[in-house]
């Protein structure tokens, strides 16, 4: 009885260790009050981070973090004055922070040939110079042995048919990643990827794709994942919460394809 006991503590300990992975750190979520961005501040503060999340928005914003229980801050990643101001609003109300996840991005399809230049600013605008800004401008304020996750897409390199700026913008925030992983190394502040494949989150429905078009896509394009199922916003923040946690530790510069297999064989599939 007593030996069944002991097990049963170990068991209990182990399991709240697991879910208290990010005690006393802080988390600052870009994009973080809809779809994998919502997920993941849900995630880390399951596993006991103190979570900020950050969007545009600011009723979306303030009705994700009461719904959350996080802290929620109206920011704007093409703005780079509105970073500089969530950096210090972080730092006075937080200090300096553990884990930055840059996940706030936009899809906008256009066949090449009718890339206008306004789409061209606003896609680069967001996914790649207010990644890199969000990045820069933070860097002060985070901890040496901190960790950054940039959600990328395995669009940065399936050659997929409408999406020519959109996988631009990815493969450039990949390049960006493994140099600054190598660049701050020295300070322990670990830099990976994420690339999802399809993923059920909003930003399909800021396309301005026509319903019956959107679900014609997401047929054929569901056939062709080995897993035939697309992905949940819960399986990236899973990933992304590992990556943030000390059990990644020894990762930095790596990119992680999270896309159902779709990947493997994209001629096949």
């Amino acid at each position: 009885m007593h030996l069944e006991r002991s097990f049963l503590t170990e068991i209990s300990n182990l399991q709240h260790k697991n879910m208290n992975k990010l005690n006393d750190k802080v988390a600052v979520i870009t994009g973080g009050n809809s779809g994998i961005g919502y997920a993941t501040a849900a995630k880390m503060k399951e596993e006991g981070a103190t979570v900020i999340i950050t969007g545009r928005d600011h009723g979306r914003v303030s009705q994700a973090a009461i719904d959350l229980g996080v802290t929620g801050i109206v920011s704007d990643v093409n703005d780079l004055d509105s970073i500089d101001k969530l950096v210090a609003e972080v730092e006075n109300k937080f200090g300096k922070i553990d884990i930055l996840f840059v996940n706030a991005g936009i899809f906008q399809p256009a066949p090449v040939g009718q890339t206008t230049v306004a789409m061209f600013d606003h896609q680069m605008g967001t996914n790649f110079k207010g990644a890199i800004f969000t990045i820069e401008k933070f860097l002060p304020i985070l901890n040496d042995g901190a960790s950054i996750i940039n959600l990328s897409s395995i669009n940065a390199y399936t050659g997929m048919p409408n999406t020519a700026i959109y996988a631009a913008s990815k493969a450039a925030l990949n390049s960006y990643t493994r140099t600054a992983a190598t660049e701050l190394a020295p300070r322990k502040i670990r830099v990976n990827s994420v690339n999802p494949g399809p993923t059920f989150t909003p930003i399909f429905n800021k396309t301005g794709m026509p319903e019956e078009q959107l679900n014609e896509f997401a047929g054929a394009m569901q056939n062709r994942i080995p897993l035939k199922r697309f992905g949940q916003p819960e399986d990236i923040a899973n990933l992304v919460s590992f990556l943030a946690s000390d059990d990644a530790s020894f990762i930095t510069g790596s990119e992680y394809n999270i896309d159902g297999g779709i990947n493997l064989n994209p001629i096949l599939n």
